[in-house]
């Protein structure tokens, strides 16, 4: 545990499974404190036994929260200010896709869907911590959004999840440029095949550029965990604009 880490705050955004509770974990243990963001009540209560047993309880708050609403993402940022006074980090992570879906297919609502979660919460989140780390002092903090190897390289039948993650790398750009004045330190992690829930389907049978459907490795996830710590935990003048944490042998590099 880094002594100096002690006090500061972090929220962590769809903290209740997979990559948001590996990394709230991560960070609880590293000393900070963190509230842990998410839809499911169950899933967030999930992450807070596994902080118990670990030891770092008292230093978890699970705040359920919608972020395609403005309102309840202003909720969040409130009660964390309310309990601990600052926000020190964000990790933009929520987000959602669709199962292999042909573009032609993709129903309206779907497509909001995936917009609302991955582009439109994702700028909701971002502009609370502007306005939460501009006005507190010392002033600023460091803001990582989960951005995603289809930030740079798409899947076959994956156009709203590529669309929106390309959108998030615009967000991080821009973001980085706006916080520049006020210590606001912006990157992205782009994260590939992390063995989560949502990624086991690449350990059975993933569909390719070339039609193939082909296993694919997967890494544990816990390693994105300490790769959002090390970002993290970054001194204040010092910024990883964008960082990849992949399964060493999955098919990007080369990928189509």
């Amino acid at each position: 545990m880094t002594q100096s880490n002690l006090g500061r705050v972090a929220i962590v955004t769809g903290g209740g499974t997979g990559i948001g509770q590996a990394t709230a974990l991560a960070l609880l243990g590293d000393g900070w404190r963190v509230a842990i963001a998410g839809r499911r009540a169950e899933a967030l209560q999930d992450t807070l036994t596994q902080a118990t047993a670990a030891g770092a309880g008292e230093r978890a708050l699970a705040v359920p929260t919608d972020v395609t609403d403005p309102v309840s993402v202003q909720a969040l940022f409130d009660q964390v200010q309310a309990r601990w006074g600052r926000v020190d980090l964000l990790f933009n992570n929520a987000g959602v896709g669709l199962q292999g879906v042909p573009l032609e297919d993709i129903g309206v609502e779907q497509w909001r869907r995936v917009v609302d979660t991955n582009v439109n919460g994702m700028f909701y989140c971002l502009q609370q911590a502007f306005r939460v780390m501009k006005a507190q002092s010392p002033q600023g903090g460091r803001i990582i959004n989960n951005g995603s190897i289809s930030a740079h390289a798409p899947r076959p039948h994956s156009i709203a999840y590529t669309a929106t993650k390309h959108a998030v790398s615009g967000l991080t750009k821009a973001a980085a440029l706006d916080g520049r004045r006020y210590g606001i330190a912006v990157g992205q992690i782009d994260v590939g095949n992390a063995a989560t829930a949502l990624a086991q389907r690449m350990t059975t049978g993933a569909l390719q550029a070339n039609g193939e459907v082909v296993s694919e490795p997967t890494m544990d996830v816990r390693e994105v965990g300490s790769s959002v710590l090390y970002m993290a935990n970054l001194p204040a003048g010092t910024n990883v604009l964008f960082h990849t944490v992949m399964a060493t042998n999955m098919p990007f590099v080369g990928r189509g």
